[in-house]
């Protein structure tokens, strides 16, 4: 049998020069949300698939067409988790999370799996930044929710975010709009594509949201979500907008816009970027007032928004953003000794690489059994700036000969004054890959 070398497709793999990037990312996401007070939830990787069923809707193409879905060994339909927010709720219902008081702000990030056409850094398996607020009904979750996103695109460097926004209404008024809408649509029926056409019956809004030229064509001219809302959304949809212009948040108001979720009502917005093509959206979210009673617990509010860390990356390359590389080893610890003394060297090599990153050095050792040469090489290709050689004399009188790599000068000193001179500096003395 040949050998297994790719991966499946809509994957990827994170290879060690990119984690520093990725851990960058994670943790800008988790001190930014610390500072909003949100607090990070972790959901089972698969659910019930009825949580999925009953919460994003049979008719979206998520169910429909996306989900990983098996049977486990008890015969159980499982489904690896496609999107956070129900997962968030079911947890929040299930251990009973508002008692200790509303809203609770929790935040999360985690794998997804959609079985999708894989392009622009969207994957079949993707990792999600997501926030929800839930409990909050009125406008100023909305608005914080919009400013805690805006602010961590924004604060990462990215200069050309449109936040765009739209009110798809509620149980109230959605139904006047959805009959409006189907009526149009009818009337056009012949030139949309046939996926939108098998939408019009199940799931007519989700036409809007179709990319292709015809039915764009066609979904220009069709009537808009927010000429029909009842005057409780309308006031919300106001005064959301106000409070993004008191924030200084700019936003653009997008008729077109809805989400391909079921339980989305009322406000629904986008943060796009230019630099990403057709699918140009790097944040997406929305109020989901009915998805908690939906699964069967107390009516609830919530928003929130999910965010593909993938597609960020790419965004932020595509600006030619810098991101962290991963750093060198601060030091390396080499061997000068091969024939009948070396092995005994090697172990007191590994012995001083011990000492180091006991001292909270970063230390690298020789586990090869390479020349000296070879070993000072290899140095050289990490990015390794410090070199500490262990010869026979070194041994003998307690020191190492350190080689400054870069300024390609070397001196001698005691292992103490080694461990004393790295020792809480690993930050300035960091080497770079690659340099």
């Amino acid at each position: 049998m040949g050998l297994i070398t790719t991966r499946p497709r809509g994957t990827e793999d994170v290879l060690p020069q990119d984690t520093a990037a990725w851990q960058f990312l994670v943790d800008a996401a988790r001190r930014h949300c610390s500072r909003f007070g949100y607090y990070e939830i972790r959901t089972p990787t698969f659910e019930h698939t009825e949580l999925y069923h009953r919460g994003v809707g049979e008719t979206t193409d998520i169910v429909e067409k996306e989900m990983y879905t098996f049977k486990d060994r008890g015969g159980r339909d499982i489904t690896l988790r496609p999107e956070g927010t129900a997962s968030v709720v079911r947890a929040f219902l299930e251990h009973s999370l508002g008692q200790a008081g509303l809203p609770v702000r929790v935040f999360y990030v985690e794998p997804m799996f959609r079985y999708e056409r894989p392009q622009g850094g969207r994957l079949r398996e993707h990792t999600q930044f997501g926030v929800e607020c839930i409990g909050a009904a009125g406008p100023l979750a909305d608005a914080e929710v919009i400013e805690l996103g805006y602010e961590f695109l924004t604060g990462l460097g990215l200069r050309n975010i449109e936040v765009q926004l739209n009110s798809i209404g509620c149980p109230v008024c959605r139904p006047g709009y959805r009959a409006a809408l189907v009526d149009y649509l009818r009337g056009h029926v012949d030139e949309l594509c046939e996926d939108c056409q098998a939408r019009l019956d199940r799931n007519p809004l989700r036409v809007l949201d179709c990319k292709r030229e015809g039915c764009r064509a066609v979904t220009a001219k069709a009537p808009r979500a927010t000429d029909y809302l009842c005057d409780d959304c309308r006031s919300h949809f106001d005064e959301v907008q106000q409070l993004l212009a008191s924030l200084g948040i700019p936003f653009t108001l997008n008729p077109r816009l809805v989400r391909g979720l079921d339980y989305y009502t009322r406000t629904v917005f986008e943060m796009v970027h230019g630099g990403l093509g057709a699918q140009n959206a790097v944040c997406s979210g929305g109020r989901y007032d009915g998805l908690a009673a939906e699964l069967g617990g107390p009516p609830t509010p919530g928003i929130g928004f999910g965010l593909g860390l993938e597609r960020l990356l790419l965004t932020l390359r595509n600006e030619r953003i810098p991101l962290p590389e991963p750093p060198a080893p601060d030091v390396m610890v080499a061997v000068a000794a091969e024939g009948p003394g070396a092995p005994e060297l090697q172990q007191k090599a590994m012995v001083l690489a011990r000492d180091l990153r006991r001292a909270g050095v970063a230390a690298d050792v020789d586990v090869m059994g390479r020349s000296l040469k070879a070993q000072l090489r290899y140095a050289n290709k990490q990015g390794i700036r410090y070199v500490a050689v262990l010869g026979e004399e070194e041994a003998a009188s307690g020191e190492v000969s350190l080689r400054d790599m870069t300024a390609g000068t070397q001196r001698r000193l005691s292992v103490a004054a080694l461990v004393d001179m790295f020792k809480g500096r690993r930050g300035p003395l960091a080497g770079k890959r690659g340099g």
